[in-house]
């Protein structure tokens, strides 16, 4: 249950930042079952890709006093988008869109906590 509900707030979340912002659309015509391929995807990305990358890039992330992860999130949506039917117009947008996509879904994990926990506040 928890798998469904995540991948549905992820996909709530990319189709909101989509709408709020012009830098991460979806291609003209795309439907529920596209953006639920691409919060899939999304995931995928996060859970495969990024630790490996953010290991090689601990230095910079050190440097940067962490500012970078941004920079990482930025490129986990560009490369997400790369396979699916969402379009980023270039790195400053997907690092923007990583933002916003963060900000929306954790406003989407705060309404749907409840039903994660079965009801029960902890």
């Amino acid at each position: 249950m928890n798998f469904l509900l995540n991948l549905i707030v992820s996909a709530l979340a990319l189709y909101a930042v989509s709408q709020l912002y012009s830098g991460v659309y979806f291609v003209p015509g795309t439907g529920w079952v596209e953006i639920v391929l691409s919060a899939l995807v999304l995931g995928l990305v996060n859970a495969l890709v990024r630790p490996v990358l953010g290991l090689l890039s601990l230095p910079i992330t050190v440097l940067t006093l962490g500012l970078f992860a941004l920079v990482l999130n930025g490129l986990m949506l560009w490369l997400t988008a790369q396979f699916t039917a969402l379009e980023v117009t270039g790195l400053g947008a997907a690092v923007v869109g990583a933002l916003l996509l963060s900000l929306v879904s954790w406003v989407l994990n705060l309404i749907t906590g409840p039903l994660r926990s079965g009801g029960e506040r902890h």
